[in-house]
């Protein structure tokens, strides 16, 4: 058999494994938290756009909300205003939430709408702010130690947690064949703005649309096991047992509690995948090996 002949059947066999998914999740909603080394080099970031662009072309509804961290923490050190972090949240004062709207509302989210667009899609960049699309309140930590009678309340800025979505404005834009692109900014009831975990507010997006899959993109492989081994597949409950075993820890936490959150809330699957894998996205839903780990009630 020709190399010509051989690259035509491994084509019609990847196209053949990719229908059955298509026509499941067709009209299907699937928010994608876009974050980590997938943004800052150029090939994936283009494969990501090209793989959103794919699934809005074969009739799935694709939502995106993105991070920025690291993007944020450039900026700061170039403009000289120091950083500190607290249980590995950045403390946000009223001159660094100006940074952070600066990048995240601003050259980010613009990014990731241009890189969208030309490669042939129709995305439109909001922040929650646009519309009350993220209404939010002041997260206020506690920490406790031994030598303290009760918790301590620890003020870090404007930090935010999710209050509520604004489900209209989204089922608006996708109705229009649009794809959304959120920066995870939300604004409080006095017109206060809040810098919010990005794997939270698309968990919150998720669970207030419903929507068939959440799927977090990040710099691992998924979920390990304690001896270094990614899960494919694994239950609210076993995840729940591996938080208890200690096996998943440190940054892990917030994506595990995330995904136990939006699937008891009626989310069908999370899947966390590596967004350093060239078409990750692809690869996860439209084939039946899939990549990183799978999380389902």
């Amino acid at each position: 058999m020709s190399f010509s002949e051989q690259h035509s059947r491994n084509v019609a066999s990847v196209l053949t494994e990719a229908l059955p998914y298509i026509q499941r999740f067709h009209g299907s909603t699937l928010v994608i938290k876009y974050g980590g080394n997938a943004m800052v080099d150029e090939t994936l970031k283009n494969n990501f756009a090209r793989d959103i662009v794919l699934m809005k072309l074969v009739g799935l509804n694709p939502i995106v909300v993105h991070g920025g961290g690291p993007q944020i923490g450039d900026l700061l050190s170039r403009l000289q205003i120091p950083t500190r972090f607290v249980d590995g949240m950045r403390v946000t004062d009223a001159q660094t939430m100006d940074v952070v709207e600066m990048v995240l509302g601003g050259s980010v989210n613009q990014d990731i709408v241009a890189i969208i667009n030309r490669n042939g899609g129709r995305a439109v960049g909001i922040t929650g702010k646009d519309g009350d699309l993220i209404r939010a309140r002041k997260l206020r930590l506690q920490q406790g130690a031994p030598e303290l009678a009760a918790s301590e309340i620890i003020d870090i800025g404007h930090v935010g947690e999710v209050e509520q979505i604004n489900a209209e404005i989204l089922n608006t834009l996708i109705s229009e064949n649009f794809i959304p692109v959120i920066a995870p900014i939300g604004v409080g009831k006095d017109g206060e703005s809040y810098n919010i975990n990005a794997d939270l507010v698309a968990g919150h997006v998720a669970r207030t649309l419903n929507a068939e899959k959440l799927i977090l993109l990040t710099n691992t492989p998924g979920i390990l096991d304690a001896s270094g081994e990614t899960l494919a597949g694994l239950s609210s409950a076993e995840v729940t047992q591996l938080i208890n075993d200690g096996v998943i820890n440190e940054g892990m936490l917030p994506k595990t509690q995330c995904a136990l959150d939006a699937l008891a809330d009626g989310v069908a699957s999370v899947q966390i995948i590596d967004g350093t894998v060239e078409h990750a996205l692809l690869l996860e839903i439209f084939t039946d090996a899939g990549c990183g780990t799978k999380i389902t009630r």
